[in-house]
């Protein structure tokens, strides 16, 4: 009796599945929503609105009146870096309050905490080179990394513990990773339109001294590879009877579209601030997208009832 009630105890406060899928869907939106607002930061001029880092100024950790609105929107968008974090570490207790433990949550769920003071640190980095658009590039594709571990994290939970299994044939399976890899591509190689192009943060950050249209150019046939690619899927995925798969591709030609139209009004009508982050919001969703087909690929099936019992089945049994 008393091997049951310490097991009792020491699960007193167990997290859901449903609360921590929650949590994990939050990260996601939230690494998201800091991507469109550093954007904004960016967008605004305000890049160095703070012009130093970790400190807002040489003598203060907060903007002051002085530096107006720059001031303001800089500063804001790095508090918002702490409400993130604190999702971040959120998820991670809730991972180790969920019982029965799951194998692979806790990974994904440090990668994503610790990815935000990484994020930090590549920020400072950014306002401490004076907005160096390389740096500027590695910036937002480090927020990528992050929202695909917080995407990888979401779905995990929901899956089973048993090993996976593929849906779709081999070819179909690389071609979904060639897929991925294109978009992929498609995410660096627009951090580098965005550097040779007017929004550089401030009015005295260099650009990194690539043609804009030519650039632009290798962009657009990116995206074109990409969009080629993604329709493949639909049709292979419905030749093999793979409805799941295919539905997950058609969201993503949908997606792709979306963030095409968006592309090619902002290049012909001289890079508007307010297209610019609607296309950076569009970048994100592309790549939830691509990893949603991704994920379709696959499945995990239950672990066998004897491999997954838990220690509270067990102990009463044996009692």
């Amino acid at each position: 009796m008393r091997r049951i009630r310490s097991v009792k105890r020491s699960v007193r406060f167990p997290v859901s599945t449903a609360l921590l899928r929650r949590l994990a869907y939050t990260s996601i939106v939230a690494n998201v929503a800091i991507v469109v607002t550093g954007g904004a930061v960016r967008l605004t001029a305000s890049g160095l609105g703070c012009p130093t880092w970790p400190r807002c100024t040489d003598e203060s950790y907060h903007t002051t009146a002085e530096m107006g609105v720059h001031g303001v929107i800089e500063f804001g968008n790095r508090l918002l870096t702490f409400a993130v974090g604190l999702i971040a570490l959120a998820t991670v207790l809730a991972v180790l309050a969920h019982r029965p433990r799951r194998k692979g949550l806790l990974g994904l769920a440090v990668a994503v905490f610790l990815g935000i003071p990484a994020q930090a640190v590549i920020g400072g980095i950014t306002v401490l080179t004076n907005l160096n658009p390389w740096v500027v590039g590695l910036h937002f594709l480090a927020s990528m990394a992050v929202i695909a571990a917080a995407y990888a994290l979401w779905r995990r939970i929901k899956d089973p513990d048993g090993p996976a299994v593929a849906v779709v044939p081999g070819p179909l399976r690389s071609l979904a990773a060639l897929t991925t890899l294109v978009s992929v591509a498609v995410l660096v190689v627009g951090t580098w339109v965005t550097g040779s192009g007017p929004h550089a943060g401030d009015g005295g950050a260099a650009r990194n001294g690539l043609d804009p249209e030519q650039i632009s150019q290798v962009h657009a046939d990116a995206v074109f590879l990409l969009l080629g690619l993604s329709v493949a899927l639909i049709f292979a995925f419905r030749a093999v009877g793979a409805t799941g798969p295919a539905r997950a591709a058609v969201v993503l030609v949908a997606v792709e579209l979306g963030q095409g139209v968006i592309g090619f009004v902002q290049y012909f009508t001289d890079v508007p601030a307010l297209l610019v982050g609607a296309h950076m919001l569009g970048s994100c969703l592309v790549l939830l997208a691509t990893l949603s087909v991704l994920w379709s690929t696959r499945e995990r099936r239950p672990a066998p009832v004897a491999a997954t019992a838990s220690a509270e089945e067990r102990v009463p049994a044996t009692a």
